[in-house]
């Protein structure tokens, strides 16, 4: 121990020469209180330096209760021993007393400096380390957090939002703190943080999926919330493109696409860029609910924002299936033909569709004036199913073909072309059923 002090004492003379040189030091008037004061610094600051954290503490809390605004130092040095106190004490107690005397600095150095923007922060995750699990202690947590977003219009580091979220999930849980929107508000505040981090640069993928599952930890967001919440209040702000984001979003996340909600933000987003996928998912939802009319004009305005031949397809086919169900049946099958040129790969689904328009338009196009000629509508569905290669419709329309005996009673022969007439408008070889 003799040795010990005869170090603390030597260290103490020499950086008392120093310290007298520095500026920003406030050592008290009195001779003995000022040496006190000195060999006190120098102390706490050996043991510091040599990671005897509770041994700092002995000196470095004499000066802070009797020469409190002696230097910014012993705060800033205080926050470490203090912090490296609480990790190496087996007494939970004492952990404590360690854990409150770091926030405790933070608030006596606010009371003397003003420099609450440098370390705000800092105080708010030792916070979150320290209280995350004290129900009681939460909402200062969230206070500590919110001060250094007000101080500083945000947090430095961008890894602290999902510890501050992560609060708010606790604060909602513990103490019904927010509403669901006041708890989407900060949920996006925060997202909006993140896409200015990875602007930048930051790889910020961990934290959004860390608060995406908090999120969905909450249970707030569910169909009903986006139609019955959320909703009303686009409704009565279409002009709204955040919210209408956040419904899209949210729709998305949620998998919620057959909510009035989902359909309006869909259309908001539409409108203001304009995509094939966003007119393609505006017409599908239009055809559930059949409004043919609608989904014509969205799946026309697809078909002029394609990209490429295969989307072209897709809005011809679907088109198509909207023309027929319209009863233009020429529409659709000129749609339709357009789209197997775009895309072969569909072939086989549009010649079956073209194939049942035929088998279906027989009381439509029969004239009674001659048999072969009325059937012969099912010869040309079989060459449409032919080219579908569906061998099942061939066969159902090789049933219906006239028999030999429909030929000779009209004077007419198998290999003989006939047109069918009526819409389909098809020359086709004859050819009988027997």
């Amino acid at each position: 121990m003799k040795i010990k002090s005869t170090i603390l004492g030597l260290t103490a003379l020499l950086l008392a020469g120093m310290v007298q040189a520095q500026e920003g030091w406030n050592f008290p008037s009195d001779p003995a209180q000022e040496a006190k004061a000195r060999e006190l610094n120098a102390a706490y600051t050996d043991y510091m330096n040599s990671d005897q954290y509770i041994e700092a503490t002995h000196p470095l809390h004499w000066l802070l209760v009797n020469v409190p605004d002696l230097n910014p130092s012993i705060y800033q040095n205080g926050t470490k021993i203090y912090d490296e106190a609480s990790k190496i004490t087996t007494d939970e107690a004492q952990k404590r007393v360690y854990q409150d005397s770091v926030m405790a600095l933070y608030t006596k150095r606010g009371e003397i400096y003003n420099d609450e923007s440098k370390w705000i922060e800092n105080k708010a995750y030792y916070a979150y380390q320290y209280y995350k699990d004290d129900k009681d202690k939460i909402p200062s947590v969230i206070a500590d957090f919110e001060r250094a977003i007000e101080v500083n219009g945000s947090l430095g580091t961008t890894g602290l939002y999902a510890y501050y979220f992560n609060t708010v999930y606790r604060n909602y849980a513990y103490h019904s703190a927010y509403t669901p929107e006041e708890v989407l508000e900060i949920y996006n505040f925060i997202q909006s943080e993140f896409d200015k981090a990875e602007a930048e640069g930051t790889e910020v993928a961990s934290l959004r999926g860390s608060t995406e599952q908090i999120l969905a930890a909450m249970e707030l967001i569910d169909c009903d919330f986006i139609e019955n919440t959320l909703g009303p209040k686009l409704k009565a702000d279409p002009t709204n493109e955040t919210l209408a984001n956040q419904i899209f979003n949210y729709s998305v996340q949620y998998k919620c696409y057959n909510t009035n909600a989902f359909l309006q933000a869909l259309e908001i987003k539409h409108a203001k860029e304009p995509s094939f996928s966003t007119s393609q998912v505006i017409a599908m939802r239009y055809m559930q609910e059949d409004n043919a009319a609608k989904a014509e004009e969205m799946w026309s305005q697809a078909l002029t924002l394609a990209e490429n031949d295969t989307q072209k397809a897709e809005a011809q086919f679907e088109l198509a299936k909207i023309y027929l169900k319209q009863g233009k049946k020429s529409a659709a099958r000129t749609a339709a033909r357009e789209a197997a040129n775009l895309d072969s790969s569909r072939t086989s689904d549009i010649y079956s569709m073209i194939a049942g328009m035929y088998m279906n338009s027989f009381n439509d196009c029969k004239a009674g004036n001659s048999r072969v000629k009325d059937y012969s509508i099912y010869i040309a569905a079989y060459n449409a199913y032919q080219r579908a290669g569906d061998s099942s419709g061939m066969a159902n329309a090789r049933s219906r073909f006239p028999s030999k005996e429909e030929l000779f009673t009209e004077g007419m022969q198998a290999g003989q072309t006939i047109n069918t007439g009526c819409w389909i408008g098809e020359t086709v070889t004859l050819a009988t059923r027997d």
